[in-house]
């Protein structure tokens, strides 16, 4: 223990010693070397860096060291959160001494079994409480060695258990110091394609996606920081509680998103039905939305022109002639924004012809009046009139995605008279969006595109006035040069003869110092280098049209659980989310061991799916709490009765989450201290309120499910396998079948 101490002291004294230089090396980024672009740049790419190094440093404080391998050739090695090297100065051979976790050196630690040792004597987990060494775990792995330590663990899962039992926090920890062989194998998987993690609930799949996050920064670190990896999550709750495990790991290059904050400028905060949601997620809505674009490219009637007034007299914009411009736009296949102007370039250019041919036509039958310069200023003429301005605005109108979205769903095409009364939603401004939307934007942004020569024109004739007003400084510099020592033979170098006025223009650009996540939440066409995907089968197929342009590369980590299929959207299925994609060039593994749910718990919840669907196989917990769930009907006010429950379970330490309906919420927050009923609960408290959907991917001490016959199957089952301790239900109305089924045959008890 005092060896281990003292090898920790002299890890953290490293950590210290290097945090002091990156504190130092931040504030001396900032001052660039001299004052050219190349400087700038240099200082810009030195202070991210070290920006990140510190960054890192800052985030692993506790539990930096937490194993040591010690190798048959009488090595060893100490494995960490981050790598880290003796000081230069002390060592020019700069010795690791810590080993990234990442690292393939550090890979037995996860994988060696007596069976397979893997070159290893020993494995040695420390357990730290801040910087102090509390725990020694050894397992034997060469089962001829001798040597003892009194620290050796019979069963070699003391570590992993207490980490299970440990009481929650209402944030997700890391597992790096238990990662199980399973695990490790999917964390490692090579970096290329799509590969899918399915595992039921408390099989640590989220865990394991994030983990696999951190190791593809560490293999692929040039390529992932410079294109950012993504992280989506099903809910803002979700990724508060998922917040901390990637920085805990050094890392900060990941963006978390729902769905709903894909969309740069747009805040999806509002809800749908389950039937809006499903309908908006609908695979056609694609083409929908494609024809409603076409449908705002419109021609007058036929036989109803268009009247312009013009000096020149008015100008008739008929069918035929706005028929034939609309075509020829379309024919370019740009995106309805981008081909408007060659819209109204058809359009200008046959309105100029008319008026040529009336005012030029010679009365006598000769040749045309006008010459090529007269008819140019015609067509200037009639490109400014704001008359003309105004029919193409009608016509072909340029249009945000925000408000082709609203206006379409305002009044909703092409779909069933239910199915538009459904999604059907009055025209607001600011417009109320929901998660479903998101996608339909993203759709909306490809169909229309934007044409951004006005404000490329814009930035060009900024920076041009920025050039002018350098080359104004350089001739006042050269104005005001003395002549006084001319005939010296000394020559005193000017402004102008070291830079032109283009690169001084330069200087006063300014730099985007955010880093490649921060730009990437703000790009909408930001093309992320990988994308990992949480609770992946409730996503619809739209959403799924809306990921894959973010992943051009088709790199990507999907995780989740048909089962566990909420969304009357999701696709639920692997192959009918990827055909449209990769076809059948994705990889597929399952995680069968739950490390969350205790045995009495999973048994009571797998029979409520088994009642529909009869053969269904749960993963095999690996740890039992020893005490049955109850079930409790009750007569009179049921949110009364589930505060009192609330209170008589509520941990000293731990957290107890009440899942129920929402209707009852308002009731419960009412009675319950403290807890707030709304879509952004906070976890960290011991007591929290949350609907089964909200649920989704958290886990706590004790759970309390209220009116589990309001829950459709898939929300029960999510609701009833968040407990890591001890699970209570309370009804009035009758028990779903699995739930009675499970009381008859000795899976519940009801306490009086």
């Amino acid at each position: 223990m005092r060896s281990e101490q003292e090898y920790v002291d002299h890890l953290y004294a490293r950590v210290d010693a290097l945090r002091r230089w990156a504190e130092s090396a931040v504030a001396q980024a900032q001052v660039p070397d001299g004052n050219t672009k190349q400087g700038r740049v240099e200082r810009d790419v030195r202070l991210a860096e070290r920006t990140r190094s510190l960054t890192a440093l800052n985030s692993v404080d506790g539990s930096l060291c937490f194993g040591r391998i010690d190798l048959a050739d009488g090595t060893a090695h100490h494995i960490g959160r981050i790598g880290l090297r003796e000081d230069e100065e002390d060592d020019p051979e700069r010795t690791p001494i810590l080993i990234d976790w990442r690292a393939p050196a550090a890979r037995p630690f996860y994988l060696a079994t007596g069976h397979t040792p893997m070159g290893l004597r020993r494995r040695r987990h420390l357990t730290t409480q801040g910087r102090t060494v509390t725990e020694l775990h050894d397992e034997i792995l060469d089962l001829g060695d001798t040597a003892r330590t009194g620290h050796e663990d019979p069963s070699g899962d003391t570590v992993l258990l207490a980490s299970l039992n440990a009481a929650r926090t209402g944030r997700m920890s890391d597992i790096v110091r238990t990662i199980q062989a399973e695990q490790d194998r999917i964390i490692r998987a090579p970096h290329r394609g799509v590969l899918v993690v399915e595992g039921g609930p408390g099989t640590g799949k989220t865990a394991v996606a994030l983990h696999r996050a951190a190791f593809l920064l560490y293999e692929h670190r040039e390529l992932l920081a410079r294109r950012a990896v993504l992280v989506v999550g099903p809910n803002p709750a979700f990724l508060a509680y998922i917040g901390e495990v990637l920085p805990s790991l050094g890392e900060t290059g990941v963006l978390l998103a729902t769905l709903g904050e894909l969309f740069p400028g747009v805040e999806a905060r509002g809800t749908d039905s389950a039937h809006a949601a499903e309908v908006k997620g609908r695979a056609e809505m694609a083409e929908i939305l494609r024809l409603a674009v076409r449908d705002r490219q419109q021609v007058p009637e036929p036989g109803e022109p268009m009247i312009i007034p013009n000096d020149d007299g008015d100008l008739v914009l008929d069918w035929h002639l706005a028929d034939e411009a609309r075509e020829a736009a379309r024919a370019t296949s740009l995106p309805h924004n981008l081909a408007r102007p060659h819209f109204a370039f058809r359009v200008v250019d046959a309105l100029t012809a008319q008026l040529v041919e009336r005012i030029g036509t010679d009365p006598y039958g000769g040749p045309n009046l006008l010459g090529p310069d007269d008819i140019a200023q015609l067509g200037k003429t009639i490109a400014a009139n704001p008359d003309v301005h105004a029919a193409i605005a009608q016509l072909w109108p340029d249009i945000s995605p925000q408000e082709f979205v609203a206006d379409y769903l305002s009044e909703p095409t092409r779909l069933s008279e239910e199915d538009a009364s459904a999604v059907r939603r009055p025209r607001t401004s600011p417009a109320d969006w929901t998660p479903a939307d998101t996608p339909l934007l993203d759709e909306a942004a490809e169909l229309l595109g934007e044409d951004d020569s006005a404000r490329q024109a814009a930035a060009e004739a900024e920076r041009q006035e920025r050039v002018a007003y350098a080359q104004g400084v350089l001739e006042v510099a050269r104005g005001s040069e003395s002549f006084e020592f001319e005939d010296t033979e000394s020559e005193v170098l000017a402004a102008h003869d070291i830079i032109d006025a283009e690169r001084m223009a330069e200087r006063h650009e300014e730099a985007d110092h955010r880093t490649a996540a921060e730009r990437a939440a703000a790009d909408r066409t930001w093309a992320f280098g990988h994308v990992i995907v949480d609770e992946a089968q409730e996503l619809s197929p739209m959403a799924w049209r809306l990921l894959m342009r973010r992943c051009p590369s088709r790199s990507m980590t999907l995780v989740g659980d048909p089962a566990q299929t909420s969304e009357e959207s999701g696709v639920g299925s692997w192959e009918d989310i990827l055909d449209p994609y990769v076809g059948d060039r994705w990889e597929h593994t399952r995680l069968d061991v739950n490390y969350r749910t205790p045995t009495e718990v999973m048994e009571l919840a797998a029979a409520v799916v088994a009642a529909e669907r009869p053969g269904f196989a749960p993963p095999s917990s690996v740890r039992s709490e020893g005490a049955l769930p109850w079930i409790r009907q009750v007569s009179g006010d049921l949110a009364a009765a589930a505060a009192e429950a609330a209170a008589a379970e509520t941990p000293q330490e731990g957290r107890l989450a009440i899942i129920a309906p929402r209707r009852l919420h308002d009731d419960l927050a009412a009675l319950l201290p403290g807890v707030v009923a709304g879509a952004d609960p906070d976890l960290t408290r011991h007591l929290v309120l949350l609907a089964p959907r909200q649920a989704k991917g958290l886990e706590f001490d004790r759970v309390l499910v209220v009116e589990p016959a309001e829950f459709a199957t898939s929300d029960l089952y999510v609701a009833l396998t968040r407990a890591t301790r001890t699970l209570g239900i309370l009804h009035r109305s009758p028990l779903p079948v699995g739930l009675s089924d499970a009381v008859a045959a000795g899976s519940a008890e009801r306490p009086d």
